[in-house]
Formats: structure tokens, sequence, C-alpha cells
């Protein structure tokens, strides 16, 4: 690594396997990442967001988002200190009237000397921006870059034409790699035993599982997104053939805790059941038939700045017609948001903030005791160090 890594290299020495990740404290560059909803990009209003610890300012023209860094040229100062926009395809810099191009970021004009030189010379820097499914997606990349398409940085079927989403986000107070990891923590199913989601959904829900772990299955198409999913469960060292979920929890002996079991059809416990997980470059986590049948959650940890990320939680639903998309509208506002994104994800907002206070120090990382159930955290990590595309480092800062 380079000697401006936000990482110390005796530390990073120590995980050859996925040191780059590691050093990722502020995320991956040269990926696509969602930043705002479509909805929260309303025409002719400029939108501030920050990602990768780089603040970005949004403004939707003519119904095309563009996005630009906050920072003037000249002197340094953010546009968003003060918003200057006298003409709908530019920004002026409220200090000197240093004017750019929202789509090309070239300086245009300068109020307080008209016919400056270094008109039309220099440029703020600028991102390509995509919509899709209701997101704004933002690319953060080196200059040159091959920008790679979307449908690399998702998993595998977001993009299918019937399928229907709604979600929101939350500010969560944890480094991203904290809140990607949890999507995927094979036991931390434990924290969610008393979410409201569970009765809502007459939903079976264990506190753990008997002697075997899921196994991961690494994807890397070369013409698609790296990542990893779930396999088919496999004998655990604690021995038995078979993995069992767990419904009580003892201590010493005692029966002290107890999950939940649910009373239903085989066919219905069937669906419960069939859930699966993937996780996917650059931070998205993926469970299928998950909060309803049919349905599936999306996951992003977003990285906004060392210690924070943004949750963008996602539901979505295969939707023939505008009476489908109606009716999942009303499900999700009513039904969905509270009892799964908050009732339930809460939860996991919670465990992301009080990891960080652990994983907040670099040195920690190398203190944590694994074990078996959570090799698919370390497969991750090495699945990072080997396919992100760079690593954000104090040198692309404000």
């Amino acid at each position: 690594m380079a000697a401006n890594s936000f990482v110390d290299e005796e530390i990073l020495k120590k995980v050859p396997r996925w040191r780059n990740y590691l050093s990722a404290k502020l995320g991956f560059r040269n990926h696509w990442y969602p930043i705002r909803f479509s909805r929260d990009v309303p025409e002719n209003q400029v939108v501030k967001a920050k990602l990768l610890g780089e603040s970005i300012l949004l403004k939707r023209i003519n119904g095309k988002v563009f996005a630009i860094r906050d920072r003037c040229i000249h002197r340094g100062v953010r546009f968003s200190e003060k918003i200057e926009c006298y003409t709908e395809g530019t920004i002026t810099c409220w200090y000197h009237g240093f004017t750019y191009k929202w789509d090309t970021g070239a300086l245009c004009d300068v109020i307080a000397s008209p016919g400056n030189p270094v008109i039309g010379k220099k440029k703020v820097t600028t991102y390509p921006v995509e919509e899709a499914k209701g997101l704004v997606f933002v690319f953060v990349g080196d200059e040159g870059f091959d920008v790679p398409p979307l449908r690399h940085d998702v998993p595998p079927n977001f993009l299918d034409d019937d399928m229907y989403y709604q979600g929101f986000i939350y500010d969560v107070k944890a480094n991203w790699r904290i809140g990607i990891e949890n999507a995927f923590d094979s036991l931390h199913v434990y924290i969610h035993r008393e979410s409201p989601l569970i009765p809502n959904t007459q939903r079976s829900l264990p506190l753990g599982h008997r002697a075997g772990t899921r196994d991961k299955v690494v994807v890397e198409d070369p013409d698609g997104p790296k990542g990893i999913r779930s396999g088919e469960f496999v004998e655990g060292s604690a021995g038995g053939s078979h993995v069992q979920p767990l419904y009580v929890g003892q201590v010493e002996g005692r029966d002290v805790v107890w999950g939940t079991k649910m009373h239903s059809s085989p066919e219905e416990a069937a669906k419960k059941r069939a859930t699966g997980e993937c996780a996917y470059l650059p931070c998205v986590f993926r469970i299928d038939n998950f909060p309803f049948f049919g349905g599936c959650q999306y996951e992003w940890s977003v990285p906004v700045t060392e210690d924070t990320h943004l949750f963008i939680g996602l539901l979505g639903k295969r939707c023939h017609s505008d009476e489908e998309r109606h009716q999942f509208d009303h499900e999700f506002w009513h039904r969905w948001k509270p009892v799964s994104l908050e009732g339930f994800n809460n939860q996991d907002i919670m465990a992301r903030e009080a990891a960080q206070k652990f994983y907040g120090k670099d040195s920690n990382w190398l203190e944590e005791v694994l074990v078996a159930d959570d090799m698919g955290m370390v497969t991750w990590r090495e699945l990072c160090h080997k396919h992100a595309r760079g690593i954000q480092t104090p040198e692309h800062l404000d």
C-alpha cells in the first residue's frame, strides 16, 4: 500500500489475503454506488450528498441527474455554502463567480473577471450518473478509467424489467464494512428473536443452529458482478450429520431464551425456510423470499465517512401491472417498512453501531475471534481484496 494508507502498514502485513479490504475504510473506487432515491432529487433542485468521503452535489436537469464535486477549483470553497445557479445548466461559486457546466464540469465564466484566460481550460470534477429502479447511482472513479456497466455492480436479476422496488435510506454511525458483514453474519439471527416481523409474518425464527454451517459459493463472472452466495448446508465440527435449527438456548444447562417456532402446514413452512443470501461488490447484500415469499430484500452499505454509512434498504417484487405496483406500494409503506426495515433492521443498525466501537480501532480487526460459522465473512473479505477496482485513499478526499 501507499504511504498515505488509512491503516498502518504493519497491521496490513498481518492480513495478506484481505489487506485491500482492511485498507478500504472509505470503500472502493471505480464502482457504482446508490446515493439517493430518484424521488429525492426533484427537477432543478440541488441536493447535497457525500460518497466515499467526497462531497457531491446532484441536480436533475430536464429529467437527467448530474453530479459534480462540491468544491470550487479556484479557492476550494464549497458551492453548497450558498447555492447560486443563474442558468439551468450551470452552477456559480458564490465567492468569486467561477461558473461551471453541470454536464461536463467545464469552467465557462468568471463573473468577477469576464474573459479571464482560464475560462475553458479548467474544470471541476464530475461523476457518471445512472438511474435504475428508482435509485440514483453515482460512479466515483479515477480519471480515464473505463466505466463498467451498472449490471457489473448490482446482484443478478436486480435490473429485470418486471422487478419493482420500494425502499428507504437510514444513516448509520458505523463503517460500511461493519454494515455489509452484519448482513450475512450467519449467527446474528439471535438479535432478531423479539422482532415484530416474526409474529407479523408467522415466520419461524431460530436462535441459531446445531452442527453445521452454510458454505459460500464464490461468483466471479468475467462479464458480471463479483460476489458470494449461500451454498448448501455442510456438516460442521460439532458432530452430527444434519443442521438443525436451534429454538431453545441454554446457559450452564438451563433453558434461558427461546426462539419462535410457528406451526404451519409443511408447504407453508417450506416457503418460509426457502431463503437464500448473496453479497456483491461493492457493498450490496440480497436475501431472497424475505420478508415474504416471492419477495427479496436488498441492503446497500454505502460508505460515507470512515465511521458512517448509508443503509439503503430496498424490497423488491415481480409486478406486471400498475395495479400490482400500487398494491405493493401500499404494503411497503403500511406494513413492510414499519415491521421489516424498522422493526427488524433497526436491530441490525443497533448492532452495527455497537460493533463500530470495537472495529473503529484498526488493530482490533486482528483481535476478533471468528468461528466456523463466520467463514462467509472471511470469504467476502478475500473476494473484495481480489476483485475491488481501487481503494479510496486520503489523497482523494476534500
